[in-house]
């Protein structure tokens, strides 16, 4: 094999260097800047919440035929061989999600695939087209049982959270948020009765992993006219 040709070196004088590595390097953030780019955590088999948000001047997804759309396109792709939805929580302009993945590559498809689906549905409804997730999705792996169990409350009763911080009135009922997967979660105490019936057509995966199934409930069973904080 031929030799390669040695590289001539200059000899300058040293110059100012604008490339490279250094404190302050890069583009300033803005603050309409979205979630930085960080190496996605790795998942273990673990359950994980993940955040989406809608670009501004959507409707709201918690309108009743968007929600709708929703449900049914969940519905039809929540369980996937590798990833699974098991519950959610659809506020005005974000999405709260409670999700099982394999491992990181699994989790990226299967948010992919809900993030196109929920964008197609609200699109569908609402007669437009173009985008409708604001930015990459948040994601944060849940590898307590007291993790679970934090994550699954704030979830779940994320409408009653909403609710508190806008001054709206709110009374300790026992009615389920109609927006989210409350309907489906059996892990409510069972003193305390529940208004809505669930549907005939659960629009989430089962649980598979332990921390989701049953690990959580190591803490205590969640009431349904808590507010989370």
């Amino acid at each position: 094999m031929a030799s390669r040709d040695p590289q001539l070196s200059l000899s300058l004088p040293d110059q100012r260097r604008w490339g490279g590595r250094r404190r302050g390097a890069g583009r300033k953030r803005r603050p309409t800047s979205g979630l930085a780019h960080k190496s996605r955590v790795e998942l273990r088999k673990l359950p994980a919440h993940v955040t989406l948000r809608m670009v501004a001047g959507l409707p709201s997804l918690r309108t009743v035929p968007i929600l709708r759309a929703i449900e049914r396109t969940f519905a039809r792709g929540c369980a996937r061989p590798d990833f699974r939805l098991v519950h959610y929580s659809l506020q005005g302009n974000h999405a709260h999600l409670i999700v099982e993945a394999d491992d990181r590559a699994a989790l990226g498809r299967g948010m992919m695939a809900i993030g196109a689906r929920l964008a197609l549905a609200v699109n569908r409804v609402a007669k437009r087209t173009g985008r409708v997730l604001a930015d990459r999705y948040h994601v944060r792996p849940l590898a307590t049982p007291r993790e679970v169990r934090n994550a699954l409350r704030y979830v779940l009763l994320n409408a009653r959270k909403h609710a508190a911080e806008t001054a709206a009135k709110s009374t300790r009922t026992t009615s389920l948020d109609p927006a989210s997967s409350a309907r489906w979660f059996d892990g409510w105490r069972p003193d305390v009765p529940i208004e809505i019936a669930p549907r005939a057509i659960p629009t989430v995966a089962r649980a598979r992993t332990w921390l989701l199934a049953v690990g959580w409930r190591r803490h205590g069973l969640l009431d349904p006219a808590d507010v989370p904080g």
